[in-house]
């Protein structure tokens, strides 16, 4: 590389941004009116060439367009079939596309390691006779590899940008890359773009800047990714506030699988950003805890959400967990303290009994129960608590016993269902969820109560919801839990009160939109109502969340008790506040050595369950 190209190099990196925006389209006048669009927001784009039918055609209006705006500093893109792009023709005919775009005034030329490696020596020359800087990209679709070895590969072809995206299979894979990025940031003058696909390699896509990523990549809106698990530019920039993520911000996330249509991200980070808290809160796609905890402890994580399947699985992982998560046997809330070690709580019961009570007491009442699983466990034992009797309806019946012995509820068959008759329907499976196609559990002629309560909140009118309301039952959203036990988990992990009615004004604005893409019509939100408390009396009107409800009574997360043995009067450090009548707890086991406690708290909390050492 010469001198007069390391000079035009380094500007070219001043003018920059950190965020270049994947411009697609069928064709040229589609993507100029996208491009138009985006460069209302951002100056740095990226036309993906290769999504035309005839590119070289389509160069003398993106010509046009450049000279029109001077500002935008633009990549050219045109990737061979064979290297993962649409661009149906040879190697060569793919470079003279890129030679064409050069001539045209795009500042950036992409170019596949794999193209390149096949074309003449003197490619890098003549791709930069007309200023134009390079990359030379290597994507690999199906793993997280070699990248030392694909670093080497490059290197000798001196290009002003190395772009490196493998697949992310695991969520470790992302620290593969990360490690390599902060191994390389001194050696490669900040010039490597890093970023790995897939939905479990997100993590990347958000924290790759602190690593050392040049920058990164995002979908010019949502449905138009060039990749697998891109994310949409407003989303990064709003919602991760990418921008303001640096050394010092504390980083939170919700785990599972599925996760891709999670909507805490949105309202945790709102929350975050609403109470100034310098933290970013992240989707975590996986089904193994053990693969969640290498992350949780290298990134370091400082709180989980913990969804299905991993809400039994990280038990084992966890320092301990409070009583009530020890009763359950299920955490959906995970807190690492200042000692570094992870603790469980559960906030899924306040979610679930809250929004009950304000209905309808729970003592005597009869509850069925579907599923099995950790939510289907927070909504036994938190009915249970609250003197309800409690029936579990489960595919897998052995489950469902299991669960019933430990709770001392009962199990169902579905046939007796509806000549059993109960006062409230609970669904703790992910039927209804978006992108779930299972078949029900109940029929229409099983729906017979007088409380629909359903878990799944997205969509917001679910299959069972609307089954519900067609019959003139009260049917509670599952925002109403999600809300609650997110604003619960805000504040075991910040010791500060929850803003929950942003949180559930941003949570049902996101759902209105969804509903009314696909063209629905979600039930408009009303007050809550009482249930009256005979069961012959007439059901009142459905009612989903309108604006934050009060707090529920329910059971108050406890965080970890102090490093050392305190005297029995003596209060450790404040905790999280939750104002809330506690569901009745397990009797702690003692522990020998203690662990450090949560940020702060108003009362001193009950003291948690120790995990047996193995």
């Amino acid at each position: 590389m010469t001198t007069a190209t390391q000079i035009a190099s380094h500007l070219l990196r001043s003018r920059i941004g950190k965020i270049c925006v994947a411009i697609t389209g069928n064709t040229p006048e589609d993507m100029l009116e996208k491009a138009t669009a985006v460069l209302k927001e951002t100056n740095f784009l990226e036309f993906r060439l290769d999504y035309l039918a005839k590119p070289a055609a389509a160069l003398p209006q993106l010509k046009d367009f450049l000279a029109a705006n001077s500002a935008a500093t633009v990549i050219a893109t045109c990737r061979c079939k064979e290297n993962g792009g649409k661009f149906s023709g040879s190697n060569t005919s793919a470079l003279d596309v890129l030679l064409k775009a050069a001539e045209a005034g795009f500042q950036i030329i992409d170019i596949e390691l794999e193209s390149i490696e096949k074309l003449p020596k003197t490619t890098m020359e003549r791709l930069r006779a007309d200023g134009a800087a390079v990359i030379i990209s290597h994507h690999d679709f199906h793993a997280t590899k070699d990248l030392d070895g694909i670093y080497k590969r490059i290197t000798p072809f001196e290009p002003d940008f190395i772009k490196l995206v493998p697949t992310a299979k695991s969520l470790t894979d992302n620290l593969t890359l990360m490690r390599f990025m902060e191994r390389m940031e001194d050696r490669s003058n900040s010039n490597i773009v890093g970023i790995c696909m897939g939905e479990p390699g997100i993590i990347s896509r958000v924290l790759g800047l602190r690593a050392g990523s040049a920058f990164t990549f995002a979908a010019a809106s949502l449905g138009e990714e060039t990749a697998p698990g891109q994310i949409a530019a407003r989303t990064l920039i709003e919602t991760y506030r990418i921008d303001q993520v640096d050394a010092a911000t504390k980083v939170y996330g919700v785990a599972g699988n599925p996760i891709r249509s999670s909507l805490s991200p949105l309202m945790m980070n709102t929350a975050f950003r609403r109470e100034t808290v310098n933290a970013v809160y992240l989707a975590l796609q996986t089904s193994k805890a053990d693969d969640l905890f290498k992350l949780a402890q290298e990134i370091p994580i400082q709180g989980l959400s913990i969804t299905m399947p991993l809400k039994e699985d990280i038990i084992p992982l966890l320092e301990r967990t409070d009583p009530l998560s020890a009763k359950i046997g299920a955490v959906n809330t995970v807190l690492r303290a200042q000692d570094g070690k992870f603790y469980g709580f559960n906030t899924d019961v306040a979610g679930i009994v809250g929004p009950l009570e304000r209905r309808l007491s729970l003592k005597g009442a009869k509850v069925l129960v579907l599923g099995a699983g950790g939510a289907a466990r927070a909504a036994v034992f938190g009915c249970r608590d609250k003197g309800a009797e409690v029936w579990i309806l489960n595919r897998t019946p052995e489950t469902a016993q299991k669960l019933a012995r430990q709770s001392g509820a009962k199990t169902i068959k579905r046939d007796a269902v509806a000549k059993t008759g109960f006062d409230i329907i609970i669904n703790a499976t992910p039927i209804g969820m978006v992108g779930n196609k299972a078949a029900p559990l109940l029929g229409p002629e099983d729906i017979t109560a007088r409380i629909v309560f359903d878990l799944v909140y997205n969509p917001i009118e679910t299959p069972l919801l609307k089954l519900a309301r067609q019959k003139g039952l009260t049917a509670i959203s599952g925002v109403e839990m999600f809300v609650q036990q997110g604003a619960r988990q805000f504040e075991i992990w910040t010791g500060k009160p929850a803003p929950e009615e942003e949180m559930l004004r941003v949570v049902l604005h996101s759902l209105k939109q969804s509903a009314e893409a696909s063209g629905e019509t979600p039930a408009a939100p009303t007050e809550p109502k009482p249930v009256a408390e005979s069961p012959k009396a007439a059901a009142p009107a459905p009612t989903t969340p309108a604006k934050a409800a009060p707090k529920p009574a329910a059971s108050k997360p406890t965080p970890p008790p102090p490093a050392k043995a305190a005297p029995a009067k003596k209060a450790p450090a404040k905790a999280a506040p939750v104002k809330a009548a506690p569901v009745k707890a397990a009797k702690p086991v003692a522990k020998k050595a203690a662990a450090p406690p949560a940020k702060s708290a108003k009362k001193a909390p009950a003291k948690p369950v120790a995990k047996k050492k193995k």
